[in-house]
């Protein structure tokens, strides 16, 4: 599967998307009906693009119960849920890709980002697993890791962060995703690429 200039476009567009938790209920509640619309036009799955807004924040220990609980409901329960729709078909077909895009604190974990730091991680951790379990019916996932990117209104300092001294431009982000889902990466999986132009220092 070759994707193209149109389909990376759209992709980065998705990036500027933010998924709040009353939309992520719905998302869940759609799931099935997105799954069945898509098998009924298509009648295959080749790859899935997972990605999640931003889950609640706080100081570490002043969270909420609640607030832990919608974190995993918005992070790490969507990739599962989607697992479980799409494997089969996949299976079926001969193959599959699946991208989560995550966060470059997922292994560099940020008192910024409590919750998303910790279940996109486990985002990580799922998508290894994964990989090791489906790998020999060729069906791959990954996780995209992006660093402060324009998509969002963020101030300058964040740009600082970088080696490059920069925000990423969505369109490298949406290029980076639409590789993992392409037959270019075809014998990449269970891995988390960071984009995040130098931010990290885990080696």
């Amino acid at each position: 599967m070759s994707i193209d200039l149109k389909t990376v476009k759209h992709i980065s567009k998705l990036s500027r998307i933010s998924l709040d938790e009353q939309k992520a209920k719905k998302l869940e509640t759609d799931l099935n009906s997105i799954f069945r619309t898509t098998m009924k036009k298509f009648r295959r799955i080749d790859s899935v693009l997972i990605h999640v807004g931003g889950p609640p924040k706080g100081d570490l220990l002043d969270i909420s119960d609640e607030d832990w609980d919608k974190a995993n409901s918005m992070v790490l329960k969507p990739v599962i849920r989607i697992a479980k729709l799409v494997t089969p078909v996949m299976e079926k077909q001969g193959g599959g890709s699946i991208v989560n895009i995550t966060t470059f604190s997922a292994f560099e974990p940020s008192l910024t980002f409590p919750t998303s730091s910790v279940y996109r991680v486990g985002v990580s951790s799922f998508s290894k697993l994964y990989s090791d379990r489906y790998g020999s019916a060729n069906i791959r996932m990954n996780c995209l890791l992006p660093g402060f990117t324009d998509s969002l209104d963020l101030p300058q300092k964040f740009a600082q962060m970088a080696s490059l001294k920069r925000l990423a431009k969505a369109e490298e982000q949406a290029k980076v995703a639409a590789f993992l889902l392409s037959e270019d990466s075809s014998y990449i999986t269970g891995q988390s690429l960071r984009v995040d132009g130098g931010v990290t220092r885990h080696i």
